[in-house]
C-alpha cells in the first residue's frame, strides 16, 4: 500500500495517548498515523536538532510492535534509543515532543523516569539482547508469561556485547524476542565482515534466483527430488542456507525473515506469528531504509543520523559558522601528520564522520581501520598495531572508550605501548544528555601507570599535542577535547614537541591561583580579569597535563597565592582537582585548595553553556567561587 502524503494526516495522531488507542485502527488509518508520525518528528527535530535518520526508519515498525505486543507488560527494549522517538509519540508523551533533548524537557533516548513504556535507560549500543535476557529469565522464576522484545541494529550486533547476549540466550533457550533492523547502517556505513553477512544481497533477487537455479538443477538429476524432500522437510532449511539465518539458527535461534520493514501488514501479520506460536528464542530480520520519508536523509543518511537545527525544505543546517571544531583540526592535523610519518594509522569504532577521519580514510585508506562498534577491539587491535611498530590513533567519544577500560590498562598502558587515544566528546556534549556526558575520562585514566594525559586550551594547543603524542617514546598517550568549535585561534604552521608534563603560566597574580584545564582555560583567564576589577589579582596556570602534573610549577605558584582554584569538565571525585590536592597533599603544602566541576550524580541534558554555568565552571562561576575562596 503506497503511504498517503502528510496532509491527509491531520487528527490521528491527536487522538493517539496510548498503545491501546493504535490497536483500534485498521490498515488504512495506520499508514495515516505513520504519515503523520513522520511528519511531526521531521518539524521537532528541524527546530530542536536530534537524532533523525535513525527514527524515521522504524516508524512502521514501532507501530507494529505496539500494535501487536501488549506493552507495557510486554517489555519493549530499544537497542541504543536514539530511534525511539515515533515510540515516545504513541505512550503519552506526544504534548511533551517539542521539548525534546531540551533542558528540563524529554530526553532523546529512552528513560525509566519518564515513562512505564521505557524499560532501560540506554544510549549505548549492542545491550538489548543481555537486558531482555536478564528480564525473560527474571520473568521465568515468577511466573510471568509476558514477553520480551529486544530491538537491535545491524551496526549494533556489531558489538561484541550483542553476540554474548546471543550465545548465553540460545543456551538458556527464554522465550526472547530479538528484532534485528537491517538498514545497513549505524551512524557511518557499516563495515565488516559481519555487516556483509547481514546485508539484504543475500535476500536479493539475484540470490532468489539462484535458489530457484539450485531446486530445478536438483529436480533433473536421479536423486534431486529426495534431496529437496529432505530440505524442505528441515524446516525451510533452504531459507536458512541461503539468508543470514544460518548464522542465528547455529546459536539456536529460530530465524524468521528477511521481512519488508515499511509494510505494515507483513509486519503486523509476522510479529503476530511470533506472539502466538514461539517458544524459546526468535530473531525476526527487518529490513528497513534509514530516513525514510525524507527524502535527504535517505540520499544522506550519515549526516542526517545527528544534527542540529535544520531546513525542511533543503535538508541545510542553520548554524552560523564558526572557528573550526576540535574534532576537525585534529582530523587535518592527524593528515598532515600522517603525510610524513608512514607509522601514523587512524582507527575508529563506527565514527568515522564523527571523529573527523573521513579525510584520513580517504587519503590513507591502507592505514584507515574501522572497527565497527567493538571499542575494546579497537584498543587491542591499536596494541597489536603499536607492537610491530606502527604509531595507531585510536579517536573515540569519551564516554564510548568507558567500554574499553581493561583493553585500555591490560592491552596498551601495561605494556608502554606507543597508543594515542584521541578521546573526542571530553566533557558535557550538550542535549545528549548523561549517556554521552564525557565527565568522567579524566577520574578514570587518571590513576592508569605509564599513561600520559593532556589536555589542550585551544585547537592550535591540540594539534602540538598530537604532536607530541606520536612522538612520544614512553609510553601511550591521550588527550582529551570538547565537542563543538574551537577558541578562533590561528593555528601554527610548525608544530612543536610540548616537553612532557610541563605546564605554562599564562598570568602573574598574588592573590589566588586558578587552575584550569582544557577548555576551561579561557574562562579562567576572563575570570582573572573580572577578579582584577574587584581588586583581586589572580595567577592563571594552563597544566596542560593531567599526568604528569607539572609538580614545581604548580607548587611554586601554590605557595605565593596561598589558595587553588581547580576548575575542570569533568566530575570532582577522582578528576583533576583531585590529582592537585593529592599533589599538595605529598609536599605538606597546607593551601586553601577548592575544585570545581560536576557534582557526584549524571549530568542532565542542556546545552553545554547551560551546563558550565549551572555547574560553575564558566566565568562568572569561577570569579564567584574565587571571591568566596579569599574569604
Amino acid at each position: 500500500m503506497t503511504s498517503p502524503s502528510p496532509e491527509e494526516t491531520v487528527s490521528l495522531l491527536a487522538n493517539i495517548h496510548s498503545p491501546e488507542d493504535v490497536r483500534g485502527l485498521n490498515m488504512e488509518e495506520l499508514y495515516l498515523l505513520a504519515a503523520e508520525i513522520r511528519e511531526k518528528i521531521i518539524n521537532t527535530v528541524a527546530v530542536t536538532g536530534g537524532h533523525l535518520a535513525p527514527s524515521l526508519g522504524v516508524v512502521e515498525l514501532t507501530l507494529a510492535l505496539h500494535y501487536v505486543f501488549n506493552t507495557p507488560q510486554d517489555k519493549l527494549i530499544w537497542d541504543v534509543g536514539h530511534q525511539c522517538y515515533a515510540h515516545k509519540l504513541l505512550t503519552g508523551r506526544r504534548d511533551k515532543f517539542h521539548t525534546i533533548r531540551q533542558h528540563q524537557g524529554l530526553s532523546g533516548f529512552p528513560k525509566r523516569s519518564e515513562s512505564e513504556y521505557d524499560v532501560v535507560e540506554t544510549g549505548h549500543s549492542s545491550t538489548s539482547i543481555s537486558y531482555g535476557l536478564g528480564l525473560a529469565a527474571a520473568q521465568d522464576l515468577q511466573g510471568d508469561s509476558s514477553r520480551v522484545i529486544a530491538v537491535i541494529g545491524d551496526g549494533s550486533m556489531t558489538g561484541g556485547l550483542a553476540f554474548e547476549g546471543l550465545n548465553h540466550a540460545g543456551d538458556l533457550h527464554k522465550n526472547l524476542i530479538v528484532i534485528l533492523n537491517d538498514n545497513e547502517m549505524s551512524i557511518s556505513a557499516n563495515v565488516g565482515a559481519l555487516s556483509s553477512f547481514l546485508s539484504r544481497k543475500l535476500s536479493s533477487k539475484t540470490m532468489r534466483r539462484l535458489k530457484d537455479q539450485i531446486e530445478e538443477g536438483l529436480k533433473l538429476c536421479s536423486v534431486g527430488e529426495n534431496i529437496l524432500s529432505v530440505l524442505r522437510k528441515s524446516e525451510e532449511s533452504l531459507k536458512v542456507f541461503f539468508t543470514p539465518g544460518m548464522l542465528f539458527e547455529a546459536l539456536k535461534f529460530e530465524y524468521i525473515g528477511p521481512i519488508p520493514g515499511h509494510d505494515l501488514e507483513a509486519l503486523l501479520e509476522t510479529l503476530e506469528s511470533v506472539r502466538d506460536s514461539s517458544h524459546g528464542p526468535v530473531l525476526v530480520h527487518v529490513l528497513t531504509t534509514k530516513g525514510k520519508g525524507y527524502e535527504p536523509a535517505e540520499k544522506h543518511p550519515g549526516d542526517y543520523h545527528g544534527l542540529g537545527p535544520f531546513s525542511i525544505a533543503d535538508g541545510k543546517p542553520l548554524s552560523l559558522a564558526g572557528p573550526p571544531s576540535y574534532t576537525s583540526v585534529f582530523g587535518k592535523t592527524l593528515c598532515s601528520l600522517a603525510e610524513t610519518d608512514k607509522r601514523v594509522a587512524a582507527i575508529t569504532a563506527a565514527m568515522p564522520a564523527g571523529t573527523g577521519l573521513i579525510d584520513f580514510s580517504q587519503r590513507f585508506p591502507e592505514r584507515f581501520f574501522d572497527v565497527g562498534i567493538a571499542e575494546q577491539h579497537a584498543i587491542t587491535f591499536a596494541a597489536g598495531l603499536a607492537l610491530a611498530g606502527m604509531r595507531p590513533v585510536t579517536a573515540i567519544y569519551s564516554s564510548f572508550m568507558q567500554r574499553a577500560l581493561d583493553q585500555v590498562i591490560h592491552d596498551v598502558c601495561l605494556p608502554k605501548l606507543p597508543v594515542t587515544f584521541a578521546i573526542d566528546r571530553a566533557g558535557v556534549v550538550g542535549d545528549d544528555g548523561p549517556t554521552h556526558h564525557g565527565v568522567f575520562d579524566i577520574s578514570f585514566l587518571r590513576f592508569v601507570p605509564s599513561l600520559t594525559l593532556m589536555a589542550p586550551k585551544d585547537e592550535n594547543e591540540l594539534q602540538h599535542m598530537l604532536y607530541t603524542a606520536l612522538n612520544h617514546d614512553g609510553g601511550p598517550c591521550a588527550l582529551r577535547y570538547p565537542r563543538g568549535s574551537g577558541e578562533g585561534i590561528a593555528l601554527d604552521d610548525e608544530l612543536t614537541l610540548l616537553p612532557i608534563g610541563q605546564g605554562e603560566l599564562l598570568r602573574e597574580g598574588g592573590d589566588i591561583l586558578l587552575l584550569p584545564i582544557g577548555n576551561r582555560v579561557y574562562p579562567a583567564l576572563q575570570a582573572a580579569e573580572g577578579l582584577a576589577k574587584l581588586g583581586v589579582e589572580a595567577a592563571v596556570i594552563n597544566p596542560r597535563f593531567i599526568r604528569p602534573l607539572d609538580n614545581e610549577l604548580i607548587s611554586d605558584w601554590a605557595k605565593r597565592c596561598g589558595r587553588v582554584l581547580t576548575v575542570e569538565d569533568n566530575v570532582r571525585k577522582g578528576g583533576f582537582g583531585s590529582a592537585v590536592l593529592e599533589l599538595l597533599n605529598e609536599l605538606h603544602l597546607l593551601v586553601p585548595t577548592r575544585i570545581l566541576g560536576y557534582g557526584n550524580k549524571f549530568v542532565e541534558q542542556a546545552s553545554q553553556q547551560l551546563l558550565w554555568k549551572n555547574a560553575g565552571i564558566d566565568t562568572a562561576g569561577i570569579i564567584k567561587a574565587a571571591l568566596e575562596l579569599m574569604k
